[in-house]
C-alpha cells in the first residue's frame, strides 16, 4: 500500500509538471494570488510576450506568413503562429476600419485563438483611443475634450465617458488611451483641444469625472460595461518649449508639482486610475519613458499607483532616435523597463530584445517580473480570464442606443460659450430674420477635431440651422474662404496647403453677392483639423501665430460692410487671437468642436431654444506676445506692454448668457479657523433676467502673504446651476487644508497662518470678496 501511495504521488507530481497548476483560473481567489500563481509558471519568453504589443492595421496587405491579419483585415491563423507563439500583452486599435459588430467578431476571434493555442491561455488586452468618444467607425462622437471642459459640468462628463466605455467594451476592448490630463499653458501647441484647459483644479475635476466614467466606481474591479482608463501624457506636456509638440519641459519641481502633476495625482488617488502613459517630452534632461523618479518615485511610491503603464506610441524607440539618451534598441529597452514602462505600444520594436538582455544579465528578470505582474493584474481585474468574449449583436445595439445621441446633443449644447452679445442680437428672432446667410469655411462639413471616430449622420452648422429654421425662413450659403485648400474633413495625414489668398478673394466676392440678399449673416469661422493637431515629423500641427488663417478677417470685414447684423460662430481646436472679430462683430459664440450633434446644438443656441451656459476653460490671448497668459499667474508676471494691453482678450472662466445674474451675501463660517480645520463659504446667486439660464459659480482664493510666492488667484471650487427668472439659490462650498495648502521653501505641503482672500463670481475677473483668517493653535 505504501508503495502504491508513493507511485500515485509521483504520477500526480508528473501530471502537475505537464499541465501546470491552474489556480490562476480560479475566480474565487484574490487577484494577487492569481497573479503570483500564473507568474510562477511562465517562461522568460512568455513573460516578455506580455510586455509586447502589435497592431492589426499594420498587417493589411502583408503575406499570410508574416501577419496575423490578411489584406482584407481578417484574422489569419497562419500568421498568428508567429505573432502569438508565446502570447501577447496588448493589441492596438482593433476597431480601425471595423464597425461595432465587425470589431466584436474580430476581437472574439483573436481572443479565442490566443486562449486556445498558447500554453497558458493568457488572454490579450485590446486598447482603443477614446478622447471624446470611441475613435473608430460607427461610434458616438461627443464634443472635443476642450469643449467638454467648457461645460464645467463634471456629472455630464462622467455620463459621456460612461457611455463611451460601454461602446468600447461591448466591442471587445478593455482599455482606452484617455483621458488627457495635461494642463495647457501655451495655445500654440496643437494638442490644446485634447486637454481640459489651463487650470489644474478644473482639469483635476474633469479628469476624475472622466476616469470614473470609464472605469466605474473607484475600485479595483472593472466590469463588462467599463474599461481601464489611461491618464496621459505623464508629465508636463502642455507647455512645451517653443510651443511645439514634445518640446522640453524646463520647469522647477515646485511648478511641476503645484500645477502639471495635480490632475494626475487626483486621478490616481481619487478615481483609482488603472493606467498611465508617459509623455514623449523630457523633464530636466530626462525623457519620461526613462524617468525612474517620475514613474517609480512619484507615481508608484508617493501616490501608491497600482496599475500598469503603457508607452506612448514609439516612445521607447524615441529614447534612441529623438532624445539620443540610448545608443541602441537594447539600451532603450533597458532604460524603459528599469523606469517601469510596462508595455511597448503600438507594436514591439524595442522590447523584443529583453529576452537576450535578461539572459546576458543586463536586465534582471525581477525587473521584468514586476512589469509582467502589473500587466497580468490588469487582465484579471477586467475579468479577461473569466469572461473574455463579447456579443457582436449587443455591440450593435449599444451604438444604436438613442440615449447616446441625445447625450451628444446635450453635451454639445452645454459646451457652447457666449463670448459677446452686443445689443442682445442673440437669440435670433425667426420672425425678424427671414433670410439668413450662413457663410464661412466651417459652415459646411462636420468638424469633430482630432482623435475622432466616424459617426453616422453627423450634423454641420449649415444643416443644423436648416433643421431648426421655420418653414418661411430661407437659408443661403457660401463658403466665403478656405482655411486650407486641403479638405479637413477627409481622413488624411497629408500636409495641408493653407488657403490661397487669390482664390479666397474670389470666394469672398461670391459670398458678398449672396449675403447682400440676407437679413442677417452667420459667419462660421475658426480653425480646422489641419491647423491644430498633434505634430510629429512630417505632420505639423503647432502654430507660430494665433491669428485667424485663410483670409477670415477679410471675409468678416466684407460682411460687415454690408451693414447687416453679423454673428460669428467659432469652431477650432485652440483659442485664436480674434481681435478684429471681437472689436467689430456684435455677437460671438465659441463652440470648439461640438461632436456629431454640433450643428443642431449651434442652431438651438442661435435661435434661443437653448440658453448658452458654457465658460472658458482657458484664457484667450490677444497675441502670441502675451504668452503665457494663464490667469493664475504670480504677482510680478503682468506689468504690461508698450504696444498692447496686458489682459487677455477673454479671461479664464468667461461666458455670458441670454439672461443676467447677481452675486451677493458672500459669507464665510467660520471666518477664522485653525490650519487643520474646514470652513463653509456661501453665496447667493439670483437670475435677474427674464429667461431661465445656467450660471457657473466659481470660487477663487488668494494667499495674501506667504513664505513662497503664490498666484494672484486660484480656482478652488465651481458649480453649474440653473435658475428661473427671479430665482435665487444659495451655493455652498467647503474648503480646508487641501485647498489652502502649498509647498513651502523646504518643499513640504503646509497651510500657513494668515489672511486668505475668498473670491466668488461668474468668471475669474468679476468677483465679490471676503476674508478668511487662518490661525495655528497647535
Amino acid at each position: 500500500m505504501r508503495i502504491l501511495l508513493i507511485l500515485v504521488f509521483c504520477l500526480t507530481i508528473i501530471g502537475c509538471n505537464e499541465t501546470g497548476n491552474k489556480s490562476y483560473k480560479d475566480s474565487g481567489l484574490p487577484v494577487e494570488e492569481r497573479v503570483a500563481d500564473l507568474l510562477s509558471q511562465m517562461t522568460l519568453e512568455e513573460k516578455v510576450a506580455q510586455l509586447t504589443s502589435t497592431m492589426p492595421m499594420l498587417g493589411f496587405g502583408d503575406d499570410a506568413e508574416t501577419s496575423f491579419v490578411d489584406k482584407e483585415g481578417n484574422f489569419n491563423p497562419e500568421g498568428a503562429e508567429k505573432f502569438f507563439k508565446h502570447g501577447i500583452g496588448q493589441i492596438s486599435r482593433p476597431g480601425m476600419r471595423r464597425g461595432p459588430k465587425e470589431m466584436a467578431e474580430f476581437t472574439n476571434t483573436v481572443q479565442r485563438w490566443i486562449i486556445e493555442n498558447t500554453r497558458l491561455g493568457i488572454p490579450v488586452m485590446f486598447h482603443e483611443e477614446a478622447l471624446h468618444g470611441l475613435a473608430t467607425t460607427k461610434a458616438t462622437s461627443f464634443p472635443q475634450a476642450i469643449a467638454l471642459a467648457s461645460t464645467w459640468n463634471t456629472d455630464l462628463v462622467n455620463e459621456v465617458f460612461t457611455a463611451t466605455a460601454l461602446e468600447v467594451r461591448s466591442r471587445g476592448a478593455q482599455q482606452v488611451l484617455s483621458p488627457v490630463l495635461d494642463i495647457v499653458r501655451d495655445p500654440r501647441w496643437g494638442r490644446t483641444e485634447e486637454t481640459y484647459g489651463e487650470d489644474p483644479y478644473l482639469a483635476s475635476r474633469m479628469g476624475v469625472a472622466a476616469v470614473t466614467g470609464f472605469q466605474g466606481n473607484p475600485s479595483d474591479n472593472i466590469d463588462k460595461a467599463h474599461v481601464i482608463a489611461t491618464g496621459k501624457h505623464f508629465a508636463v506636456h502642455g507647455q512645451p518649449e517653443n510651443g511645439t509638440n514634445v518640446g522640453p519641459a524646463n520647469y522647477s519641481e515646485r511648478v511641476i508639482r503645484e500645477y502639471f502633476l495635480k490632475p494626475f495625482e487626483a486621478a490616481v488617488k481619487e478615481a483609482n486610475l488603472q493606467s498611465i502613459m508617459p509623455s514623449y517630452n523630457e523633464i530636466d534632461g530626462l525623457p519620461s519613458h526613462a524617468n525612474i523618479k517620475l514613474l517609480e518615485g512619484i507615481l508608484r511610491q508617493e501616490w501608491g499607483f497600482k496599475g500598469h503603464t503603457v508607452s506612448d506610441y514609439y516612445g521607447i524607440k524615441e529614447l534612441m532616435e529623438k532624445h539620443h539618451v540610448a545608443a541602441s534598441k537594447e539600451d532603450a529597452a533597458r532604460q524603459a523597463i528599469e523606469a517601469g514602462v510596462d508595455i511597448e505600444l503600438p507594436y514591439t520594436e524595442m522590447y523584443d530584445s529583453l529576452i537576450d538582455l535578461v539572459k546576458k544579465g543586463v536586465v534582471s528578470e525581477k525587473a521584468v517580473d514586476k512589469c509582467v505582474a502589473r500587466v497580468l493584474r490588469s487582465k484579471f481585474i477586467t475579468g479577461l480570464f473569466d469572461d473574455p468574449y463579447v456579443d457582436p449583436e449587443y455591440a450593435e445595439e449599444v451604438y444604436k442606443n438613442p440615449e447616446h445621441k441625445a447625450l451628444a446633443l446635450r453635451a454639445a449644447r452645454e459646451s457652447i460659450i457666449l463670448l459677446k452679445n452686443e445689443n442682445n442680437i442673440l437669440p435670433l428672432s425667426k420672425e425678424k430674420y427671414k433670410r439668413i446667410a450662413v457663410i464661412g469655411p466651417n459652415a459646411k462639413g462636420v468638424h469633430l477635431g482630432n482623435y475622432s471616430g466616424f459617426p453616422e449622420g453627423g450634423v454641420d452648422i449649415l444643416q443644423g440651422i436648416k433643421n431648426r429654421a421655420s418653414a418661411d425662413q430661407e437659408i443661403l450659403y457660401a463658403e466665403g474662404c478656405k482655411i486650407t485648400e486641403t479638405d479637413p474633413t477627409s481622413f488624411t495625414f497629408e500636409e495641408p496647403k493653407l488657403g490661397d489668398p487669390d482664390k479666397n478673394a474670389i470666394r469672398i466676392k461670391e459670398a458678398v453677392d449672396i449675403a447682400k440678399n440676407a437679413d442677417l449673416i452667420i459667419l462660421a469661422l475658426g480653425g480646422n483639423e489641419f491647423t491644430s493637431r498633434e505634430a510629429w515629423i512630417g505632420h505639423l500641427g503647432d502654430r507660430a501665430g494665433l491669428e485667424l488663417l485663410g483670409s477670415q478677417n477679410e471675409l468678416a470685414a466684407e460682411m460687415l460692410k454690408l451693414n447687416k447684423p453679423v454673428v460669428v460662430f467659432l469652431m477650432h481646436g485652440r483659442p485664436n487671437a480674434i481681435n478684429y472679430i471681437a472689436e467689430n462683430v456684435p455677437a460671438i459664440l465659441e463652440g470648439w468642436y461640438l461632436g456629431q450633434e454640433g450643428g443642431n446644438a449651434a442652431a438651438d443656441v442661435l435661435f434661443g431654444e437653448y440658453n448658452p451656459g458654457g465658460r472658458l476653460p482657458l484664457s484667450v490671448p490677444r497675441s502670441v506676445g502675451q504668452l503665457p497668459v494663464f490667469y493664475n499667474h504670480k504677482p510680478t508676471a503682468r506689468r504690461g506692454y508698450i504696444d498692447s494691453e496686458k489682459d487677455p482678450l477673454y479671461p479664464f472662466g468667461w461666458g455670458l448668457s441670454y439672461t443676467t445674474f447677481k452675486y451677493d451675501n458672500l459669507s464665510i463660517f467660520p471666518n477664522e479657523m485653525d490650519v487643520k480645520d474646514k470652513t463653509k463659504i456661501t453665496v447667493a446667486v439670483t437670475n435677474t433676467g427674464s429667461i431661465r439660464g445656467d450660471e457657473v459659480v466659481q470660487l477663487y482664493i488668494r494667499d495674501e502673504v506667504s513664505s513662497v510666492t503664490r498666484p494672484v488667484k486660484e480656482l478652488k471650487g465651481f458649480k453649474r446651476i440653473s435658475l428661473d427668472p427671479g430665482e435665487t439659490k444659495t451655493i455652498e462650498f467647503t474648503i480646508g487644508p487641501e485647498a489652502l495648502s502649498f509647498l513651502d521653501r523646504d518643499m513640504h505641503r503646509v497651510v500657513e497662518p494668515g489672511a486668505f482672500k475668498i473670491m466668488v463670481g461668474g468668471n475669474s475677473v468679476d468677483l465679490i470678496e471676503a476674508t478668511l483668517t487662518i490661525t495655528d493653535k497647535k
